[in-house]
């Protein structure tokens, strides 16, 4: 693939789960998209460099890598790149993070074709989102908790844990669960 198809915008997709991507890259062929997939954030970075994309879709957490550092790289080439951050561990910090980097949406997993092409293509936000009465549990405020904090130290699980004032493989195992819905 040399040369972008005439009409067919091009999109990036980056995420380690190799059977997701060969699913999700032809429900978006179908859809007239021309699709690069990579299953890690090195080769997300070449193809972004050599094809330049109008549209991504990049996993939170690819491998032990972070998904974020993508998409800071993908709007330091082009700040017009359309990114929706994609993730089956969501939390308001990284969601937050996400949009400040310059993803235009964020979706949990599992998301279909069409949720992922609405949100490649929302302009704006939706005020009749309904807003949850009920209070975080416990152990959602933890994993919030955790999340903000590793944000804040760029990801890095070691300073993280140090700044919690706890051993990194308890954060690191704490972080490898997925998050309770609320």
């Amino acid at each position: 693939m040399t040369s972008q198809e005439p009409d067919k915008p091009r999109l990036l997709l980056v995420d380690d789960d190799e059977t997701f991507c060969k699913v999700l890259q032809s429900a978006m062929e179908k859809r007239s998209y021309e699709v690069l997939v990579a299953n890690n954030v090195e080769n997300g970075i070449k193809l972004a460099e050599q094809f330049e994309p109008e549209y991504a879709v990049i996993d939170l957490r690819i491998g032990h890598q972070s998904g974020l550092e993508l998409v800071k790289k993908l709007m330091s080439l082009d700040d017009n790149t359309r990114i929706v951050m994609l993730t089956g561990f969501a939390s308001i910090a990284t969601a937050v993070e996400a949009i400040k980097l310059g993803a235009i949406h964020y979706l949990t997993k599992p998301a279909n074709a069409d949720e992922i092409v609405a949100a490649l293509n929302k302009n704006e936000g939706d005020a009749t989102v309904s807003i949850n009465e009920n209070p975080l549990s416990i152990k959602r405020l933890e994993w919030e908790h955790l999340q903000k904090v590793l944000m804040q130290h760029d990801g890095n699980i070691s300073a993280a844990a140090r700044a919690l004032n706890m051993h990194r493989r308890t954060l690191q195992r704490k972080l490898d669960k997925r998050p309770v819905r609320e």
